[in-house]
């Protein structure tokens, strides 16, 4: 076991060695040689990405909820690697099957994946070899034994010495077939496999949209698409779209969208009905509707986009065109007096005229580097309320659950004050910064960060 000074020699060296080789002449080499350094530097790098897995799940193992100011073992080093989170969250994933394994009473035991893990730490598997494993024996149906689980790892850690990712994937896929050749599949394997997920907003602000679905969903589906998906039906070019009865003929004829997009009006429409019914009671203390954040100048200028209480952004003349659906689903923020805002010490909860506006100001969790939206988040007090904080639009910020534990008066908890431009300051316990620097979350704002001078 090294110590820390030997383990500092260590990296030390590391870094060194990384210099030497970046100082080597490669324009006298030939190619040949070149190649031969690239299957160097290659292998090196897969034995450090093995070591990495050792690290993270002693991390995860070892680490106290809340240390170094996170819940979840992930976000923390996300932040301090400046890794996405979703990344972070795949290293620790790949981890828990690769890295050695301790029982209750220390012994070591091998990796959940004792034969991609040997392949990784001899440098010869890379990530993508070891992700088209994990992602073989993940859609395994679960009749499949144990037994037959570790023959089939081991097999595919054996093709992947000699293969491309792409290569092991199209025998992954044979194999698989091989175990299930009837395509069998039970209710918890479907079960497992479902999801929706939506992707990142683009620079033309459009979202991808992904997943699975179960049977039952799609049975749900299937009418509902073929009422509303028709030609003619919730087409957003008609002046007045149909979405009840059905399309005349005119309608019907004139309407050149693909299916696809014909599918995706008929879910906006879906979505849109569903709010403005308000069968989804409430949220957070706030009716289930759409909360966007704007200003009376981008509003009358046409600019923008705004932001939606979500994290996401919306053009101004989307905003628009969704406020026409329902004058509740728009709020612009010019002047403050006519809101009953200000409640001094009346209440501790802060009320729903509050929130839309905390939504409209923070737009998300003002934790440092937290990216949830608003909609997932609850009013903190700035100063606390048993600090005689008031429940006033200037002394509340919006926090996530998992961030608001960490806010308190102790010597191990987060304090928050007031910081410019109606951001939060949060200063950290010494075990986190000995300094204890305030920090801003400047994620849901990144407008800020661009007119901020350097």
């Amino acid at each position: 076991m090294h110590s820390t000074s030997g383990t500092a020699r260590a990296l030390e060296s590391l870094h060194a060695a990384v210099s030497v080789v970046s100082d080597l002449d490669f324009g006298a080499m030939s190619n040949e040689e070149r190649l031969g350094v690239l299957r160097e530097l290659e292998s090196v790098a897969r034995k450090q990405v093995s070591v990495v897995h050792e690290v993270l799940y002693l991390f995860a193992e070892q680490r106290i909820p809340g240390e170094f100011g996170g819940e979840h073992s992930h976000q923390v080093v996300a932040d301090a690697l400046r890794i996405n989170r979703t990344e972070a969250k795949r290293r620790f994933d790949t981890a828990e099957q690769l890295a050695t394994r301790s029982s209750f009473t220390g012994e070591p035991l091998e990796p959940e994946l004792p034969s991609t893990a040997a392949g990784a730490r001899d440098g010869v598997l890379g990530d993508p070899h070891v992700q088209v494993i994990r992602s073989f024996l993940r859609h395994l149906p679960s009749a499949v034994d144990a037994g037959t689980r570790e023959q089939a790892e081991a097999q595919l850690a054996g093709f992947a010495a000699t293969m491309r990712p792409d290569e092991l994937k199209k025998i992954a896929d044979r194999l698989a077939a091989y175990l299930n050749p009837d395509g069998e599949f039970s209710d918890d394997d479907r079960a497992r496999k479902r999801g929706i997920w939506l992707g990142r907003q683009g620079p033309d602000l459009m979202s991808s949209i992904k997943g699975l679905i179960d049977p039952e969903l799609r049975a749900y589906l299937e009418p509902i698409l073929a009422k509303l998906a028709a030609p003619g039906m919730c087409n957003p070019e008609d002046e007045t779209p149909t979405v009840e009865g059905e399309p005349n003929e005119h309608e019907a004829k004139r309407d050149t969208r693909s299916m696809g997009q014909r599918q995706h009006d008929a879910v906006k429409a879906m979505c849109r009905g569903l709010l403005v019914s308000g069968e989804l009671g409430q949220h957070r203390g706030l009716p289930v509707t759409v909360i966007v954040s704007t200003t009376l100048c981008e509003l009358t200028e046409t600019a923008g986009p705004a932001a939606t209480a979500g994290g996401s952004l919306l053009p101004i003349r989307d905003l628009v065109r969704l406020a026409a659906h329902a004058n509740r689903y728009l709020a612009v923020f010019d002047d403050l007096d006519d809101r009953p805002l200000y409640l001094g010490r009346a209440k501790r909860i802060a009320n729903p005229d509050q929130r839309i506006v905390l939504h409209a100001r923070d737009v998300g969790c003002s934790f440092p580097g937290c990216n949830v939206p608003g909609y997932l988040t609850e009013a903190h007090h700035v100063r606390e309320w048993v600090d005689s904080g008031a429940t006033d639009i200037d002394n509340l910020t919006l926090v996530c659950p998992e961030h608001h534990k960490l806010a308190g008066r102790s010597a191990d908890q987060w304090r928050t004050t007031a910081g410019p431009r109606s951001r939060t300051l949060w200063r950290p316990p010494e075990h986190v910064d000995a300094r204890q620097r305030p920090r801003i979350n400047r994620f849901h704002h990144p407008g800020e960060i661009l007119v901020e001078p350097p």
